[in-house]
Protein backbone atom coordinates (compact mmCIF):
# COMPACT_ATOMS: atom_id res chain seq x y z
CA UNK A 1 0.00 0.00 0.00
CA UNK A 2 1.38 3.80 -0.97
CA UNK A 3 2.24 6.40 1.76
CA UNK A 4 -1.34 8.32 2.49
CA UNK A 5 -0.32 10.53 5.39
CA UNK A 6 -0.74 14.55 5.24
CA UNK A 7 2.17 16.84 5.83
CA UNK A 8 -0.32 19.22 7.67
CA UNK A 9 -3.17 18.05 9.94
CA UNK A 10 -6.41 17.66 7.72
CA UNK A 11 -9.59 15.61 8.04
CA UNK A 12 -8.86 12.16 7.57
CA UNK A 13 -11.92 11.79 5.79
CA UNK A 14 -9.47 13.11 2.84
CA UNK A 15 -6.68 10.58 3.16
CA UNK A 16 -9.54 7.61 3.28
CA UNK A 17 -11.43 8.81 0.23
CA UNK A 18 -10.02 7.19 -2.75
CA UNK A 19 -11.51 5.31 -6.08
CA UNK A 20 -11.49 1.55 -5.90
CA UNK A 21 -12.88 -0.29 -8.84
CA UNK A 22 -13.73 -3.18 -6.83
CA UNK A 23 -17.19 -3.40 -5.70
CA UNK A 24 -19.51 -5.36 -3.83
CA UNK A 25 -22.27 -6.09 -6.47
CA UNK A 26 -25.25 -5.02 -3.64
CA UNK A 27 -28.08 -2.49 -3.98
CA UNK A 28 -27.70 0.87 -2.42
CA UNK A 29 -30.39 1.89 -0.43
CA UNK A 30 -32.37 5.23 -2.28
CA UNK A 31 -31.68 6.90 1.19
CA UNK A 32 -28.17 6.74 0.62
CA UNK A 33 -27.66 7.50 -2.60
CA UNK A 34 -30.14 10.37 -2.22
CA UNK A 35 -27.82 10.92 0.71
CA UNK A 36 -24.55 11.68 -1.61
CA UNK A 37 -26.34 13.52 -3.70
CA UNK A 38 -27.79 16.06 -1.58
CA UNK A 39 -24.22 16.56 -0.11
CA UNK A 40 -23.22 17.32 -4.15
CA UNK A 41 -26.28 19.68 -4.10
CA UNK A 42 -24.61 22.09 -1.36
CA UNK A 43 -21.60 22.04 -3.32
CA UNK A 44 -19.98 26.23 -4.13
CA UNK A 45 -20.92 27.98 -7.09
CA UNK A 46 -20.26 31.18 -8.94
CA UNK A 47 -23.05 33.55 -8.27
CA UNK A 48 -25.00 29.91 -6.83
CA UNK A 49 -26.03 28.98 -10.63
CA UNK A 50 -25.42 25.45 -9.48
CA UNK A 51 -24.59 24.62 -13.04
CA UNK A 52 -24.84 21.00 -11.70
CA UNK A 53 -27.53 17.71 -12.93
CA UNK A 54 -27.43 14.30 -11.69
CA UNK A 55 -29.35 11.42 -13.54
CA UNK A 56 -28.88 8.34 -12.14
CA UNK A 57 -29.65 4.21 -11.37
CA UNK A 58 -29.05 1.81 -8.65
CA UNK A 59 -28.81 -1.29 -9.39
CA UNK A 60 -31.81 -3.02 -8.67
CA UNK A 61 -33.80 -0.44 -10.83
CA UNK A 62 -34.72 -0.53 -14.42
CA UNK A 63 -32.31 2.04 -16.03
CA UNK A 64 -29.39 -0.35 -14.31
CA UNK A 65 -28.49 -2.21 -17.86
CA UNK A 66 -28.71 1.10 -19.85
CA UNK A 67 -26.25 3.01 -17.74
CA UNK A 68 -23.74 0.50 -17.74
CA UNK A 69 -24.20 -0.01 -21.58
CA UNK A 70 -22.85 3.68 -21.61
CA UNK A 71 -19.39 3.05 -20.36
CA UNK A 72 -16.67 2.11 -22.68
CA UNK A 73 -15.97 -1.39 -22.47
CA UNK A 74 -13.07 -0.86 -19.92
CA UNK A 75 -15.14 0.75 -17.45
CA UNK A 76 -17.95 -1.44 -17.75
CA UNK A 77 -15.10 -4.57 -16.93
CA UNK A 78 -15.44 -3.38 -13.45
CA UNK A 79 -18.07 -0.77 -12.70
CA UNK A 80 -20.84 -3.17 -13.53
CA UNK A 81 -20.61 -4.80 -9.99
CA UNK A 82 -21.30 -0.88 -8.59
CA UNK A 83 -24.23 -0.23 -6.21
CA UNK A 84 -25.28 2.70 -8.77
CA UNK A 85 -24.02 4.59 -11.22
CA UNK A 86 -24.13 8.73 -11.76
CA UNK A 87 -23.81 10.93 -14.64
CA UNK A 88 -22.70 14.47 -13.26
CA UNK A 89 -23.90 16.71 -16.32
CA UNK A 90 -23.05 21.00 -16.75
CA UNK A 91 -25.03 23.75 -18.02
CA UNK A 92 -23.09 25.14 -20.32
CA UNK A 93 -25.05 28.74 -19.92
CA UNK A 94 -26.43 30.59 -17.45
CA UNK A 95 -29.45 33.37 -17.66
CA UNK A 96 -28.61 36.76 -16.46
CA UNK A 97 -31.10 39.02 -14.66
CA UNK A 98 -33.36 39.44 -17.49
CA UNK A 99 -33.01 35.11 -18.28
CA UNK A 100 -31.15 35.13 -21.63
CA UNK A 101 -28.80 32.60 -21.80
CA UNK A 102 -25.25 33.23 -21.39
CA UNK A 103 -22.15 31.03 -21.66
CA UNK A 104 -20.74 30.10 -18.57
CA UNK A 105 -17.09 29.65 -18.16
CA UNK A 106 -16.64 27.96 -15.15
CA UNK A 107 -19.41 25.14 -15.23
CA UNK A 108 -16.87 22.48 -15.65
CA UNK A 109 -15.26 23.51 -12.64
CA UNK A 110 -18.43 24.22 -10.30
CA UNK A 111 -19.69 20.74 -11.08
CA UNK A 112 -16.19 19.53 -10.00
CA UNK A 113 -16.95 20.81 -6.81
CA UNK A 114 -19.59 18.89 -6.87
CA UNK A 115 -18.20 15.51 -7.72
CA UNK A 116 -15.63 16.18 -4.69
CA UNK A 117 -18.79 16.15 -2.78
CA UNK A 118 -19.98 13.21 -3.76
CA UNK A 119 -16.84 11.42 -3.34
CA UNK A 120 -16.68 12.60 0.60
CA UNK A 121 -19.95 11.68 1.51
CA UNK A 122 -20.17 8.43 0.03
CA UNK A 123 -16.60 7.69 2.17
CA UNK A 124 -18.76 9.26 5.24
CA UNK A 125 -21.28 6.17 4.78
CA UNK A 126 -18.83 3.96 4.10
CA UNK A 127 -19.37 3.79 0.48
CA UNK A 128 -16.42 5.13 -2.47
CA UNK A 129 -16.92 7.10 -5.56
CA UNK A 130 -15.02 5.91 -9.04
CA UNK A 131 -15.13 9.06 -11.48
CA UNK A 132 -14.92 7.65 -14.73
CA UNK A 133 -14.33 9.43 -18.40
CA UNK A 134 -14.22 6.50 -20.21
CA UNK A 135 -18.19 6.93 -21.08
CA UNK A 136 -19.80 6.78 -24.98
CA UNK A 137 -20.74 10.49 -24.81
CA UNK A 138 -22.46 10.42 -27.98
CA UNK A 139 -24.58 7.09 -27.04
CA UNK A 140 -25.27 8.47 -23.70
CA UNK A 141 -26.14 11.73 -24.84
CA UNK A 142 -29.13 10.63 -26.75
CA UNK A 143 -29.91 7.31 -24.11
CA UNK A 144 -30.72 9.85 -21.21
CA UNK A 145 -32.26 12.66 -23.37
CA UNK A 146 -29.42 15.10 -22.47
CA UNK A 147 -30.23 18.48 -23.63
CA UNK A 148 -27.74 20.28 -26.22
CA UNK A 149 -26.88 22.59 -23.46
CA UNK A 150 -25.88 20.34 -21.12
CA UNK A 151 -22.88 19.20 -21.05
CA UNK A 152 -22.02 15.17 -20.02
CA UNK A 153 -18.81 15.43 -17.80
CA UNK A 154 -18.55 12.62 -16.20
CA UNK A 155 -19.63 9.32 -14.74
CA UNK A 156 -19.35 8.23 -11.10
CA UNK A 157 -19.50 4.44 -9.42
CA UNK A 158 -20.60 3.74 -6.19
CA UNK A 159 -20.62 1.27 -3.47
CA UNK A 160 -19.17 -0.39 -0.69
CA UNK A 161 -15.23 -2.10 -1.49
CA UNK A 162 -14.66 -6.05 -2.27
CA UNK A 163 -12.07 -7.97 -2.61
CA UNK A 164 -9.59 -7.25 -5.21
CA UNK A 165 -9.76 -10.62 -6.34
CA UNK A 166 -13.09 -9.75 -7.74
CA UNK A 167 -11.45 -7.34 -10.38
CA UNK A 168 -10.20 -8.80 -14.07
CA UNK A 169 -6.58 -9.62 -13.46
CA UNK A 170 -5.44 -6.55 -15.53
CA UNK A 171 -6.88 -4.44 -12.50
CA UNK A 172 -6.02 -5.69 -9.31
CA UNK A 173 -2.72 -4.33 -9.01
CA UNK A 174 -3.60 -0.58 -9.25
CA UNK A 175 -6.32 -1.15 -6.19
CA UNK A 176 -4.72 0.54 -3.82
CA UNK A 177 -4.83 4.29 -2.68
CA UNK A 178 -2.85 6.45 -5.12
CA UNK A 179 -0.95 8.67 -3.22
CA UNK A 180 -0.27 12.53 -3.79
CA UNK A 181 2.98 14.82 -4.97
CA UNK A 182 4.34 16.73 -2.11
CA UNK A 183 2.55 20.43 -1.52
CA UNK A 184 5.82 21.49 -2.22
CA UNK A 185 5.46 20.45 -5.91
CA UNK A 186 2.34 21.72 -5.75
CA UNK A 187 1.94 25.29 -4.29
CA UNK A 188 3.85 28.26 -4.22
CA UNK A 189 4.41 31.74 -3.27
CA UNK A 190 3.93 34.20 -5.19
CA UNK A 191 4.79 33.03 -9.09
CA UNK A 192 5.26 29.78 -10.66
CA UNK A 193 8.82 28.86 -10.11
CA UNK A 194 11.42 28.94 -13.16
Amino acid sequence: MTDRTAAFPIDPIFIERWSPRAFHPEPMPSEALLTILEAARWAPSAYNVQPWRFLYARRDDAHWPRFVSLLDSFNQSWAGSASALVFLLSDTGSDDAAQQPQASPIHSFDTGAAWSHIALQAVRLGYHAHAMAGIEFEAAREALAVPPRFRIEIAVALGRRADPETLPPQLREREWPSPRRPLVETAFPGSFPA
